[in-house]
């Protein structure tokens, strides 16, 4: 659905949104960010595809409030909203690549940067003054690093989200416990403690809920612990199938079916409610919108809830999130620039991770009343300097789904940790050759 808005009352002083924008992307060269006085100079019609501010709710949100406030310092651009699912935009994405109707300002997931830059799809943005050293004053090398690619800077994140350990803290009281987890054997120990069975054996309690998260997601998070990575250096590479990243699928299988504290088919990623909140687990991985499901579910629960970062021979933390970039064939790409550049500012930025409940990328953030607000995304933000990405090669969307049925088979006990891997390694590297 493309929506098409041009509000010209703006809600915020064209001299805020200015400061705001140059703020984000200041340039220390001769290049100069996209300015306007309303004279022309930035100007056109340009399409933004967003998997974001989905629904009523968030359609309000970009074109009644924030687009409004990029029109008070843009007048003479108009922005036509396409708005799709994160099921669907890679298909879009793909579609638009090979008819050439490439939407000006596109929005995708951390991973993804590497494939549609390779294609062409994406511009260097540093080419109209947005560089990798002024966004690194603003956010973590990580983060800066999953918009980068061959020495160009692709995109510049809107919004995070991340996975790491939780603990019922009431629960972990019961059992005698003050505190979460800070290494695997104490996860181990704990775990086993905390799983409750009734008489006939049947699972009432998980003692850590891994089921509840994405195999691949769950498994990236225990391969972080383990300090390990996915790909080399030159992510040239699968490095997943290492002896420290068997060893975080060994311990995830071990868990289910040595120290059975979860059984396979317990939870999923379609329950309704995620056990930790309804005491069907302990511990377990979980996602930062566990703190929105619980003010929607059980407020008084929030205060059980305890995050952690899963302590291995590393801290474990996964991060993914959306990232804004901008059409390598554009018509108008100093106004494309512009949209991207106030999409990524403080008050944009902030409103949209608030009204998804998503961690803010800007460390700046950290202070405002929704993060302080928000305990999860606080955590999150806190911690973002221990928190790696998946991806790297650009063939990652090719292969990533081919993840969780390796992780699930080994966790089913139909092949060892070792072949499991060795296997999804051969199958990562010839995608990568090819």
């Amino acid at each position: 659905m493309i929506r098409k808005s041009h509000a010209r009352q703006g809600l915020a002083a064209a001299g805020a949104l200015t400061a705001l924008t140059l703020g984000l992307s200041a340039c220390s060269s001769d290049t100069a960010p996209a300015e306007s006085s309303g004279d022309g100079s930035v100007s056109g019609d340009i399409t933004l595809l967003t998997p974001i501010f989905e629904g009523t709710e968030g359609q309000k949100l970009l074109e009644d409030e924030l687009l409004p406030q990029f029109y008070e310092e843009y007048p003479d651009v108009t922005v036509a909203v396409d708005y799709t699912t994160y099921g669907n935009l890679n298909e879009k994405l793909t579609t638009a690549a090979v008819s050439g109707a490439v939407p000006d300002v596109m929005m995708m997931g951390v991973g993804w940067i590497e494939g549609f830059a390779e294609r062409g799809l994406l511009a260097d943005l540093s080419e109209l003054g947005l560089t990798e050293d002024q966004l690194l004053e603003s956010y973590t090398p990580a983060i800066v690093d999953a918009g980068t690619w061959n020495d160009g800077v692709y995109a510049v994140p809107i919004m995070l989200d991340t996975r790491y350990g939780v603990a019922r803290m009431d629960l972990l009281e019961e059992a005698g416990y003050d505190a979460p987890p800070s290494s695997w054997e104490e996860l181990v120990e704990m775990a086993q403690a905390l799983t409750v069975r009734d008489d006939k054996g049947t699972l009432e309690r998980a003692g850590f809920d891994m089921l509840s998260l994405d195999a691949r997601q769950a498994f990236e998070t225990m391969l972080f612990s383990a300090g390990a990575d996915l790909f080399d250096e030159s992510v040239t590479t699968p490095t997943f199938n290492s002896p420290e990243g068997v060893s975080a699928l060994q311990l995830m299988t071990d868990l289910i079916n040595e120290y059975e504290v979860e059984d396979i088919g317990f939870s999923s990623t379609d329950e309704t409610v995620n056990p930790l909140l309804n005491g069907r687990a302990a511990m377990g991985i979980a996602h930062n919108n566990l703190w929105t499901q619980g003010l929607e579910a059980d407020p008084e629960m929030l205060d059980n809830l305890e995050p952690f970062v899963i302590q291995g021979a590393a801290p474990g933390m996964f991060f993914g999130g959306t990232l804004a970039t901008r059409s390598a064939t554009s018509d108008h790409p100093e106004a494309a620039q512009a949209l991207l550049e106030f999409l990524a500012s403080p008050d944009a930025a902030l409103a949209a991770n608030e009204q998804r409940g998503n961690v803010p990328a800007l460390t700046e953030l950290l202070d405002s009343d929704y993060v302080q607000s928000n305990r999860f995304v606080q955590f999150s933000m806190e911690n973002l300097e221990l928190a790696k990405r998946e991806g790297g090669p650009p063939e990652w969307l090719e292969v990533r789904g081919d993840f969780a049925p390796a992780i699930e088979s080994a966790l089913l006990g139909q092949v060892e940790p070792q072949q499991a891997l060795d296997d999804l390694a051969n199958l990562v590297q010839t995608a990568m050759d090819r």
